[in-house]
């Protein structure tokens, strides 16, 4: 009997390349609506705080649809979770310009509907990274390459997604940018729905196979608890991300706008990290493997945390400000890729959206309060000083997987 491994077809890579599309399709739609909504609210209102409260009801339901609807994805199944999660937000999302040319749109009904899309795409986005194990064997991909090609492909679509919602902004309206998210939610589940097969993927629990809602739970919650790196992760992820959702929905934003006099560079300067992220990310599929995960780690998280703030706060022009950020994001390529992986490894498969869910939950736990903390930081003091507390604040952050302890558990087969 021959025991030689059967070549990997180009079949065998099509699910994986689909959700890899998938993924970046919802993505760049997402990026459009992240520079659009800040923008309406900032030129409909004129008040920073407002801005600030609208980031605040887009990043809050990651807290709720992470922790409560990873259960929910491991019961249906992760491939038609992801359909039913992006048919969900497509459909919220496209209720926004279809009021507002209809019976008009109030701010709290804008943020209510923001708030509801925010809820329902984060289990779609759970439930497609926990197709990654399975596809990636079927491709015969490493993992870690396969996390690694799923953040370019997200970097990317930031990358164009960004701009592209600045230009539409400019071009139809917000609403109108709105209409073009709706759309890529429905490009996304049809790529999953077509190009993935449901063999392919972890099923769901059958009725007979269930705990109980709260005892499901509690399992992904152990699997967290007794992990000590998965604890350091979420700890240093809940302070860098309320720092960087103060910076996308509230710095950028009022800097766009007041210091350079052009709302459509906000799109442009987001789309210059994405991109240079897409460059970090690419580098780190073809070479990471080789190169040793906490040093890599540590040195982007450094790299790429606090010279973006000192960048704003040294009120660098335009052009500069883009090479800053294009090479900061090239810094933090590695960043998503090894978390992302460390979290799969060991992750038992039929827990796994539970898990992932939660995780990124609880990384996003303090998210929220950074729009409103820096929004009425900025209406009290003005944007500079608020930009050095910042940078300062992540630069602290970042200097602790130098510390050893827990942090040593993202050596690779030993290497350091």
């Amino acid at each position: 009997m021959s025991t030689t491994a059967r070549p990997v077809t180009v079949r065998d890579r099509l699910p994986l390349a689909a959700a890899l599309t998938a993924s970046a399709v919802s993505t760049a739609g997402n990026a459009v609506t992240l520079v659009a909504v800040p923008l309406h609210v900032l030129q409909t209102t004129g008040s920073a705080a407002l801005t600030g409260l609208a980031g605040f009801c887009a990043t809050a339901p990651v807290v709720l649809g992470g922790t409560l609807g990873g259960v929910l994805v491991d019961r249906l199944g992760h491939r038609r979770a992801s359909i039913a999660a992006d048919l969900a937000s497509g459909t919220t999302v496209a209720a926004v310009p279809l009021l507002h040319a209809s019976t008009g749109l109030p701010l709290w009904v804008l943020l209510v509907l923001v708030a509801l899309g925010g809820l329902l795409d984060v289990p779609g986005q759970a439930a497609r990274w926990a197709l990654l194990p399975e596809l990636s064997a079927v491709a015969g991909v490493p993992l870690e390459r396969a996390t690694a090609l799923t953040a370019a492909a997200e970097r990317g679509a930031r990358m164009l997604g960004a701009p592209a919602g600045g230009a539409l902004v400019v071009l139809l309206g917000a609403p109108g940018a709105l209409a073009v998210d709706a759309v890529t939610f429905g490009l996304s589940a049809l790529l999953v729905a077509r190009c993935v097969p449901a063999t392919t993927a972890a099923p769901g629990l059958e009725p007979g196979q269930r705990d109980g809602y709260l005892r499901e739970l509690a399992e992904g919650v152990a699997v967290v608890a007794r992990e000590p790196l998965l604890r350091a992760l979420v700890l240093l992820l809940v302070g860098t991300n309320l720092l960087d959702t103060a910076k996308l929905t509230v710095l950028l934003p009022v800097h766009a706008t007041e210091r350079l006099a052009d709302p459509a560079a906000l799109g442009l300067l987001v789309g210059a990290f994405s991109g240079g992220a897409l460059l970090g990310s690419l580098l780190w599929a073809a070479v990471g493997h080789r190169l040793p995960r906490r040093a890599a780690f540590t040195t982007a998280f450094l790299l790429c945390g606090a010279p973006p703030y000192a960048a704003l706060w040294l009120d660098l022009p335009l052009p500069a400000l883009v090479v800053v950020l294009v090479l900061t994001g090239a810094a933090a390529g590695p960043l998503n890729p090894v978390i992302d992986a460390v979290l799969l490894e060991r992750t038992p498969a039929a827990a796994r959206a539970r898990v992932v869910g939660l995780v990124a939950a609880l990384c996003w736990l303090a998210g929220p309060l950074g729009p409103l903390l820096a929004g009425a930081a900025v209406s009290a003091a003005g944007s500079r000083p608020v930009l050095l507390g910042a940078g300062v604040a992540y630069l602290l952050l970042t200097l602790a997987p130098l510390r050893g302890g827990p942090w040593r558990g993202l050596r690779r087969d030993g290497v350091r």
